[in-house]
């Protein structure tokens, strides 16, 4: 396996704005040639050891994996409803257009690793640690990033419904054209997270916890009344006489 890590550009040439802001570096995860899991050799087991594997449209529903090391591997088109992989390891892996509800990923680790156009719901990944991950496309509804530790992680096109960022410690994250739609920021620690780019901001929770985060002169304006509201301030026109 070949890898490069490199910092995230917006085409061809850097922008003024790109470089100015925080740049997460990307990974750029090149795979080997990779061998066909076999799917009719028992499934997946705690503390397994993948290396070098294509998993292609496999259904790993229900299956159990907690502990299990996944290194050079490529999951195509897989469903992980209710899968266990707590405290798995994915590193430099590709999981590409996966499907499932109630992924339990709680306390793994992801280190170079692109998620792509993934469809998930419910998936657990509090007290996780993602560093150089990319999540590109895709929509993942109610995503728990508790306690997790987010490095050099960007999400580029992705539909982020009620995520949960509670008391996670994010550094060096961009997103991308995305929609964070209804987010829980309590408690959450931010070092160079980039939101300039989001498509819609919509904050549930924690606005008093976006010191560290760089955001647009349009994204101020349009959070003006909460911000307002967070520190007791009201707004009000004077009636006309």
């Amino acid at each position: 396996m070949v890898r490069k890590t490199t910092k995230a550009t917006s085409g061809t040439r850097t922008t003024k704005a790109a470089r100015s802001g925080p740049v997460a570096r990307r990974p750029e995860v090149r795979l080997p040639p990779l061998v066909p899991y076999d799917a009719e050799g028992g499934g997946l087991e705690p503390d397994g050891d993948y290396d070098g594997l294509e998993f292609k449209e496999v259904d790993l529903a229900g299956q159990e994996g907690p502990g299990s090391r996944f290194m050079d591997c490529a999951l195509r088109e897989c469903g992980l409803d209710g899968t266990e992989l707590a405290r798995a390891r994915f590193i430099d892996s590709v999981l590409s257009g996966v499907r499932g509800v109630g992924t339990d990923l709680s306390g793994a680790s992801l280190r170079d690793v692109e998620v792509l156009d993934a469809r998930l719901g419910g998936t657990q990944l509090h007290g996780a640690v993602l560093e150089r991950v990319l999540f590109r496309g895709g929509k993942i509804d109610y995503l728990n990033l508790r306690n997790a530790r987010l490095k050099d992680v960007v999400f580029e096109g992705c539909f982020l419904s009620e995520p949960d960022f509670g008391s996670a410690v994010l550094e060096r994250v961009e997103f991308r054209d995305c929609v964070l739609r209804q987010a829980d920021l309590s408690g959450v620690r931010m070092t160079d997270v980039d939101l300039r780019t989001v498509a819609e901001l919509d904050i549930a929770r924690g606005l008093d916890r976006l010191a560290g985060a760089v955001i647009s002169s349009a994204q101020l304006l349009q959070l003006a009344p909460a911000f307002a509201a967070q520190i007791g301030v009201r707004v009000e026109d004077t009636p006309e006489s």
